[in-house]
């Protein structure tokens, strides 16, 4: 049963209290943000980018959650807000001259400095361990320390030269404050990216809807008679004088190219051809009889 052989409980044996909370270690905290993926959780490496979160990522931990966005995969809520690989930007780093790598503790005799970092600020030469507060461009993708974009104020990138904005500065690895408004601000340029997206669409919409008017709409078609003048199909009251057709041709019909013609206009052009060609054969016939009957009488002969 216990509590027998002369054993005395103390206190905290018979009275349990309220957990402690534990306590992280910040060095081992602020290595983990800033030396590790925050996808994959292993140790970054070159090509390495970040997002509009200001989040690092290894370039290729990334393509592989973009080519399979399964539930299994650890830390999948971190990166939900990628949606493609133009949601991540290629950092250009700077390293640093006193990083001697992972091979100079391999048997762990030598004493490692966790603050200690790979890459470094070229204007200022601060360490990017996490004491101090790292920014990128979103134009460039080059990393300074706030404190050079403070002292050293300009509108031209420090490393590269190419002219950049406030609005182009994501903070690496912020509170939780500065991660709400980064997200706030990705939202709003998602969106104005969808309003614009949405005229071109439109616009396109009316291009293709034009050659299909159009081909409703054909060009007029001109059709010669045997009097001179030539008139249009659409019913114009423009005229243009001619020459003569020849004799053996009674009706010219001018028709305009393959293109741009059209099933209607080949149709009328017919209707008005056969037309054409009734009233002159109606009055040729005509013509010929009347011939006939004078040639009888002039060559006939009387007999009485």
């Amino acid at each position: 049963m216990g509590c027998d052989g002369g054993t005395i409980p103390k206190r905290h044996e018979l009275v349990k209290g309220p957990k402690k909370v534990e306590k992280v270690d910040k060095n081992a905290e602020l290595a983990a943000r800033w030396k590790y993926c925050a996808l994959s959780t292993e140790k970054l490496r070159r090509p390495i980018v970040a997002c509009d979160l200001g989040r690092l990522y290894n370039k290729d931990a990334v393509i592989e959650y973009l080519l399979d966005k399964s539930g299994d995969r650890p830390n999948s809520e971190v990166a939900s807000h990628l949606r493609g690989i133009k949601d991540i930007k290629e950092l250009n780093l700077t390293d640093n001259p006193a990083w001697e790598g992972e091979r100079r503790n391999t048997k762990g005799d030598r004493y490692e400095d966790m603050h200690c970092a790979m890459f470094i600020c070229p204007v200022v030469g601060l360490e990017m361990n996490g004491k101090h507060r790292f920014c990128f461009l979103q134009t460039c993708g080059c990393v300074f320390s706030d404190r050079a974009l403070k002292e050293v104020k300009t509108e031209i990138c420090h490393k590269c030269g190419d002219p950049f904005k406030d609005e182009n500065l994501v903070v690496l690895n912020g509170t939780k404050e500065e991660v709400e408004k980064l997200r706030e601000k990705m939202e709003e340029k998602r969106a104005k990216a969808k309003a614009t997206k949405k005229p071109k669409k439109n616009k396109v919409a009316e291009t293709v809807a034009e050659p299909s008017d159009s081909k409703e709409n054909p060009e007029s078609t001109e059709t010669v008679s045997s009097e001179g003048q030539t008139s249009t199909q659409n019913g114009g009251d423009n005229s243009q004088p001619v020459p003569e057709p020849p004799a053996s041709s009674s009706t010219k019909v001018v028709t305009p190219s393959a293109a741009t013609g059209s099933k209607r206009s080949i149709q009328t052009m017919e209707e008005k051809s056969e037309t054409y060609k009734s009233l002159f054969t109606s009055h040729s016939s005509a013509k010929r009889t009347k011939d006939q009957t004078s040639n009888w009488v002039t060559h006939t002969p009387y007999h009485f």
